[in-house]
């Protein structure tokens, strides 16, 4: 996992060191916007409260910081935390330069590290992004389940599909 340090949309500093849990750190680069990340953001909200559980803390990073999208300011950051009560931090990646290290992608693009800062699964929350009880398949609760019951993770991860992060 690349080293960072970011703020939330409150100004509070929290970094790559502090964040991950004693088994690791789910990352989901989000936003206000796109239909996608909005059709997903409840569902990584319920991952994120399961997975606190099996010692994994979760984070969220909103590389969309720009004045083309203003849904996705910190201010409407600020606001999206408070209506949704999200129960993790929700960064701010104005300069870009996190989501460019991880290389990804669009919004949702979702990340599981282990306690060693090592990616064990990148790929899409689950086979069917717009209607939810469509889902056959929790592809990332279900990489979730066998890392921390110490059985090996599915090779196949298919990515996610989502906007385009908007690049400066």
């Amino acid at each position: 996992m690349p080293s960072f340090e970011l703020t939330d949309p409150y100004g509070k500093p929290h970094s790559s060191e502090a964040l991950p849990g004693p088994k690791g750190l789910l990352v989901g680069f989000m936003c206000n916007h796109c239909p996608y990340a909005l059709a997903v953001w409840p569902r990584f909200q319920r991952l994120a409260r399961y997975v606190k559980d099996k010692g994994i803390n979760t984070i969220a990073v909103n590389p969309n910081i720009n004045p083309d999208y203003p849904e996705d300011s910190p201010d409407n950051m600020r606001k999206k935390i408070e209506k949704e009560n999200i129960p993790f931090p929700y960064l701010v990646d104005k300069s870009q330069k996190l989501a460019k290290a991880f290389k990804a992608q669009c919004t949702p693009d979702i990340y599981l590290f282990n306690e060693k800062g090592e990616l064990i699964y990148h790929g899409r929350i689950d086979d069917n992004w717009k209607e939810e009880d469509k889902v056959t398949r929790q592809e990332l609760k279900d990489a979730i389940d066998k890392y921390t019951s110490g059985e090996e993770i599915a090779r196949e991860q298919f990515p996610s599909m989502g906007c385009s992060i908007k690049w400066r």
